[in-house]
């Protein structure tokens, strides 16, 4: 086997084929950025900011790994994902073990560092994570299973950076799943009608049926209310709240986007997302700047 030859095959079953499809990173990323400042005080040590940013990529990768691999036998009957490597047969099993390993390597070995915390804290998010992409059998909505996931980065902020995880670690780690189920339900809205046919897969958006709009509106709503709570608990200011007015902007927008109920527009939704998360942390970051 040319492992350079096949190269390009990996890029794609880790998502960094194309810039655009590092959306699912920078999702991950953003609520660990939040964490590392709220619980330094605006103003955490670099080398955890690269290791937190590092570790958002290796495991988002490792996520798409074990994704498609679970999702193998479906995908290739989604309009989507049907040219994934698994679900054309272009890379084996046997590789996908491979590369999810050496990742998961890569991930461990930033660790070692880190607070022994950190670490525990950690193999619950990997259990998270890889148990995700099964619970679509059998979960009427795995979007909030995938929200704990998501958002274990939020107490691994905390407990690196203090030693521990207080209360309001928590309280951000359930607004980070409330934003996590109304971005993936967005998601989930592109594949309805592939995954109805198939019937063989429950989602958020098949769940919620005609009420997906508004609980997609009312899960970005609880979300932001939790992270103001927690701003403003942290001693945030209005910079920190004009942040969240922008992000609460963008989640209007989304409304605008998403009640079409279109694949396309859910799609650009869904992948907008990004900039919700950037709007906050910069909110965030920027009031402990001006504000100290």
């Amino acid at each position: 086997m040319n492992i350079v030859a096949r190269l390009p095959l990996y890029a794609r079953l880790i998502r960094i084929d194309t810039l655009d499809k590092q959306v699912g990173t920078m999702l991950l990323l953003w609520p660990t950025m939040w964490a590392l400042w709220l619980a330094a005080g605006g103003l955490p040590p670099l080398h955890l900011v690269l290791i937190f940013a590092l570790g958002s990529f290796l495991m988002h990768s490792a996520g798409c790994v074990v994704n498609d691999y679970a999702d193998r036998d479906f995908d290739g009957h989604v309009e989507r994902t049907r040219s994934r490597p698994f679900a054309t047969g272009a890379v084996s099993v046997r590789e996908g073990v491979l590369v999810t390993v050496g990742l998961l390597l890569l991930a461990f070995l930033l660790l070692l560092p880190l607070d022994r915390l950190v670490f525990r804290l950690a193999l619950v998010a990997l259990f998270l994570a890889g148990s995700y992409p099964f619970t679509k059998r059998f979960l009427p909505v795995p979007q909030a299973y995938l929200g704990l996931a998501y958002s274990f980065g939020v107490p691994m902020g905390f407990a690196a950076v203090l030693g521990t995880v207080p209360v309001l670690a928590w309280v951000l780690l359930v607004a980070t799943a409330f934003w996590v189920v109304a971005f993936d339900t967005e998601y989930a809205m592109v594949d309805r009608e592939d995954d109805l046919r198939l019937g063989r897969i429950q989602t958020s958006a098949i769940t919620f049926g005609r009420f997906e709009v508004l609980a997609v509106m009312l899960c970005y709503a609880a979300s932001f209310a939790l992270i103001t709570v927690v701003g403003l608990l942290s001693g945030r200011g209005w910079v920190f709240l004009a942040g969240m007015a922008v992000a609460v902007a963008l989640a209007i927008y989304h409304y605008t986007l998403i009640r079409t109920r279109e694949r396309a527009p859910c799609w650009r939704a869904f992948v907008h997302n990004n900039w919700v998360g950037a709007a906050i942390f910069a909110g965030l970051s920027l009031d402990y700047l001006v504000r100290g």
